[in-house]
């Protein structure tokens, strides 16, 4: 099993003039560490609009930022939003082409729809088309990176003339591709469609095995993948937090992990938000002892070895997940790992988790916790390719069947406006003055009368 961090880039209010600055420049760093120490993965999102929750929402750039600091950790996009409405899929291709070279082949591409009304609306993105919507653009995108040239497409939400799109990622066909996930159904279409599947639903590792299981059924009887190659993992999301004193690792990871799940119903399930009124943090602070728990009650529990089964076990007390001590990690993660969970991803920059609490949590986690799981992982990665291998080229096969690329475009070209204009107008000067300035050019030679031409 492998492992990853998790960024919203979140920050409650009230902020200042440095904060999403400092934000930014500390998550470069805890990757950088998380990189050093082995951490194989890190996801970035991609929202819009969403104040405190996420100010993620131009994840190429951080991660083009990541990619430079680093040298093995693989750069996750968890996700891209590919409604053409959100991002024009030419322009995925190439903003995923050019990370995968300015990292040397470390992309992974996750796709998504989005659930909020916010960033739905913000984009004009009718909430019952938002599937259809998605997939269109992912296809488009997957085509644009690896047909040369792309062949066109005229589609329900995007229509793009052939053209090619350079340039294509270092990873053939294309990155691993993944898509997020919060339910059983999304589990399916993952699998269907023959991508990682992205569980952000805090599931604990008893529901995995079902859902691992599921996945892996699915994949094997109806996979017909969406892109040129499949992607057959789960990964799962949870809150972390170490300290060697159990209080402690609660005491700096509780309040931040409950203003996770907080923010995220605010948006996504019970909120009324008034853009750059609303104080989300100020909310959460007043409900939370309904919505969540009293931090300082969970404090004074645990020094009382008084905690209840219910926060410990990250009931709707609270979001506990992996906080606790290197051991309690294990543990925990073992169950994950017995599962068939393939990764688990970490959310510790959450609320107002400070910078340094999570800097000594993925220092523990990488010298004492991970090294462990690295030794089993890669034997049993290999065991999982060679037991899915016939069943993926199945799938393949199954693509290739009734998916048959048009990779010929006939004679289509492309004039220059200029010459575009000389064949409307039958304008010989005009014609003529461009062959001539083509063989100048040709030659080296320049003429400061011609103007624009020139």
């Amino acid at each position: 099993m492998k492992f990853g961090v998790f960024y919203e880039h979140q920050i409650g209010r009230p902020w200042d003039d440095d904060t999403d600055h400092r934000l930014i420049r500390d998550a470069l760093d805890q990757i950088e560490l998380a990189d050093q120490l082995g951490i194989q993965y890190v996801w970035e999102v991609e929202h819009h609009f969403l104040e405190e929750y996420s100010h993620s929402s131009a994840p190429e750039v951080f991660l083009a930022a990541a990619s430079q600091r680093t040298t093995n950790i693989r750069l996750g996009h968890g996700i891209v939003l590919t409604a053409p409405q959100f991002n024009h899929p030419a322009r995925v291709a190439e903003r995923i082409a050019m990370l995968d070279l300015v990292s040397n082949g470390r992309v992974e591409f996750g796709s998504g729809e989005s659930g909020s009304e916010a960033e739905l609306g913000g984009f004009g993105i009718d909430p019952q088309r938002k599937r259809d919507a998605w997939l269109e653009g992912l296809e488009t995108a997957l085509r644009c990176m690896v047909e040369a040239p792309f062949t066109g497409v005229e589609g329900e939400f995007v229509s793009m003339p052939p053209r090619n799109i350079v340039p294509k990622p270092i990873q053939k066909p294309h990155p691993p591709l993944w898509v997020a996930c919060s339910r059983r159904e999304t589990i399916l279409l993952a699998a269907r469609k023959g991508m990682g599947a992205l569980t952000f639903a805090f599931i604990d590792p008893e529901e995995a095995v079902q859902w691992v299981g599921d996945y892996e059924r699915t994949l094997i009887a109806e996979c017909e993948p969406v892109g040129y190659d499949v992607n057959p993992q789960v990964a799962c999301v949870t809150p972390m937090m170490l300290h060697h004193d159990e209080g402690e690792a609660i005491r700096r990871g509780a309040e931040g992990a409950n203003f996770f799940g907080y923010s995220l119903g605010h948006y996504y399930v019970f909120g009324t938000h008034r853009p750059g009124v609303t104080n989300v943090w100020q909310e959460y602070e007043q409900r939370r002892a309904d919505q969540g728990y009293d931090p300082e009650a969970v404090a004074r529990a645990i020094e009382e070895e008084r905690l209840g089964a219910k926060v410990a076990a990250g009931d709707t007390t609270g979001l506990r997940g992996c906080t606790g001590t290197p051991e309690q990690a294990r543990q925990f993660l073992r169950r994950y790992e017995d599962a068939g969970v393939d990764q688990v991803i970490f959310v510790l920059q959450a609320g107002r988790n400070r910078h340094e609490h999570i800097m000594d949590a993925i220092e523990i986690f990488g010298r004492e916790v991970l090294p462990e799981f690295a030794e089993r992982d890669e034997g049993a990665t290999e065991h999982k390719r060679r037991r899915l291998e016939p069943h993926i080229t199945a799938a393949l096969e199954r693509k290739q069947r009734s998916h048959a690329s048009q990779t010929d475009v006939g004679d289509y070209s492309i004039d220059a406006l200029p010459k575009q204009f000389a064949a409307i107008t039958h304008d010989a000067a005009l014609d003529g003055l461009l062959r001539k300035f083509a063989d100048d050019r040709a030659a080296g030679r320049r003429d400061p009368k011609a103007g624009i031409l020139g």
